[in-house]
């Protein structure tokens, strides 16, 4: 064969290699193989979503004779939310206040102590750093039920328990929180920044406050996001802490309000309320993230442009 017929069998013979190379392309296998998992993933977080959704608007008949990812009978869920909000003088309004205390001042105070503790441990030199910082991850992977029962006892001999402060005080700690700041903050915040405003004249306290709290808004909000979310979902601790009915959570007091309707033969069925309550309770944390999320990608837009 000639090397103008080998030129011509190479040209011939490209297009079928460029196909069957197209064909077994093993990137868009790869990413079809993702797009299947990632539409796995938000199935596995979106359906129970739904179901909370479109179980809120039936009414206890309709919750268990109807498909439950799908609207039936008749649309109950402002006949829901008005049982919701009268049942035993009103007390889901005082339950909602409640949480929204405890979660929102546990969630600013455990992102103001985690950015001075993470901004500390990234920034300053001190003798016994790294046992501290060594500590604050161990801590991570102690189970927050086998602190609750210790946290009990002390704050039994203090005479704080069925009190607020029972709730918030525990929640000020988040050794996750510390580590991210600390991961974050020594990244984020030049040493050459911090040198500078010291010759400036600044003090320490004022180029936190000033200087290393405007640089850490991305990290800032994803604590005050985990703290928040955490405080609020939280169950165990405030079933423990308190026995007073005025000062429960969401969580603990719709608990208490089926079990209560449960009592007795179940004399009034309130499941089709407790869902609409649950429903309800979900609402303000999808609030708060649609509305700090745009800090994120700010933040993280401002890095990229600043890198």
């Amino acid at each position: 064969m000639t090397s103008l017929e080998t030129r011509a069998a190479v040209t011939v013979g490209a297009p079928k290699r460029a196909r069957r190379a197209k064909a077994f392309d093993p990137e868009k296998r790869r990413s079809s193989l993702l797009t299947v998992l990632l539409w796995l993933g938000v199935a596995y977080f979106i359906l129970p979503l739904w179901w909370l959704l479109v179980s809120s608007t039936k009414d206890n008949q309709a919750l268990f004779t109807t498909f439950g990812l799908w609207f039936g009978g008749d649309f109950s869920f402002f006949e829901n939310l008005q049982t919701l909000f009268t049942v035993r003088g009103g007390i889901f309004t005082r339950w909602l206040l409640n949480t929204v205390l405890y979660a929102g001042a546990a969630a600013v105070g455990a992102t103001l102590l985690s950015a001075m503790a993470g901004y500390a441990f990234a920034k300053y030199d001190f003798p016994g750093r790294k046992a501290l910082f060594s500590a604050t991850l161990g801590a991570i992977m102690i189970p927050l039920t086998a602190l609750a029962l210790p946290t009990y006892l002390l704050f039994s001999q203090a005479g704080l328990t069925n009190t607020p402060w029972a709730i918030i005080i525990p929640s000020l700690v988040s050794p996750f929180g510390v580590y991210l700041m600390r991961v974050y903050s020594a990244d984020a915040i030049p040493d050459e920044l911090i040198e500078a405003a010291r010759v400036d004249g600044a003090g320490e306290f004022r180029i936190f406050w000033q200087v290393g709290l405007r640089l850490l808004g991305p990290a800032l909000v994803t604590v005050f996001l985990f703290a928040l979310v955490g405080t609020w979902n939280n169950y165990f601790l405030p079933l423990i802490m308190l026995n007073s009915s005025d000062l429960y959570p969401i969580t603990v007091g719709l608990a208490q309000l089926q079990a209560a309707a449960n009592a007795g033969g179940g004399s009034q069925a309130l499941f089709s309320t407790v869902i609409t309550g649950s429903f309800i309770s979900i609402v303000p944390l999808i609030i708060a993230f649609l509305f700090l999320q745009r800090y994120w990608q700010s933040g993280l837009a401002t890095g990229s442009v600043k890198g």
